[in-house]
């Protein structure tokens, strides 16, 4: 069998591991992604499912954390190999919310972005310095030889066209002056969004729908999900999307997967 010309990278936040495990294991027998990250896995380590994950064709790294938070990385057919636990700068932040690995030839950077609700207050507050710890991580990633993507839940809507009702939804920590500038200060680095550049603006491809009025079935959503990839890997982009199926599962988180394609 020839080998596959392209990688898929996907990005998913499932809203606890645990209770929505069906769900990711029907997602990744139908969609096969090569990398995954995952976000808010609400579990502490020893809980995370491994064998469950091993089974269905994929080693894991992770770090979990009790009721909240949690990251972990997936690769299919081989062991993602960790470089780094947590963003550097805050060596009392105990939030689970980034880890990193070598995955197929590219180094993958899985994002949990804080919300920051409400603001203002001492969760923006926390929010805005860890854009700032990030934004400097990145600094040192973005300029490598080789691929590196970041990706996650970022928890920003960047612009009003990301979003069904900008209006509605002003005062929230995701649609802040702040948190929009501290995103655009990231992409300025060098970083290329990757489903703003294969769909263009103002599309209505969203990645969030919350569970109030039927949005999801309503396709009222938001953009908060991104993958952004540095100029080496930039380069190899054909294709980006986002599995909606998976949001409109019974039961489903209130995120989708979002996936790009690059070439090997």
């Amino acid at each position: 069998m020839a080998r596959a010309k392209t990688l898929k990278i996907a990005t998913s936040n499932v809203n606890g591991i645990s209770s929505r495990l069906p769900h990711l294991l029907a997602w990744l027998e139908k969609e096969k992604p090569d990398i995954v990250a995952l976000q808010e896995l609400k579990s502490v380590d020893s809980a995370f499912p491994e064998a469950d994950i091993n089974e269905a064709g994929y080693g894991a790294i992770w770090q979990g954390q009790r009721s909240w938070n949690g990251v972990a990385l997936l690769s299919r057919g081989q062991d993602p190999i960790e470089s780094r636990r947590g963003l550097p700068g805050d060596p009392k932040d105990d939030q689970s919310r980034y880890i990193e690995a070598a995955v197929h030839g590219i180094v993958v950077g899985c994002v949990y972005l804080p919300n920051g609700n409400p603001q203002p207050g001492p969760k923006f507050d926390y929010k805005l310095k860890w854009m700032s710890r990030l934004h400097r991580h990145a600094k040192t990633l973005v300029d490598l030889p080789h691929p590196v993507a970041l990706i996650g839940d970022f928890n920003v809507v960047p612009t009003d066209e990301d979003i069904y009702d900008p209006k509605g939804w002003r005062r929230d920590a995701l649609l802040q002056p702040e948190s929009r500038e501290a995103y655009f200060r990231l992409l300025e680095q060098g970083w290329t969004d990757s489903l703003l550049k294969i769909y263009g603006p103002g599309r209505g491809l969203y990645t969030f729908w919350d569970y109030f009025r039927q949005h999801a079935e309503r396709d009222r959503g938001l953009r908060i999900d991104h993958l952004l990839l540095n100029p080496v890997l930039s380069k190899r982009l054909k294709s980006a999307g986002v599995d909606r199926w998976v949001r409109l599962l019974e039961k489903a988180s209130d995120h989708a997967p979002a996936w790009i394609e690059v070439t090997r």
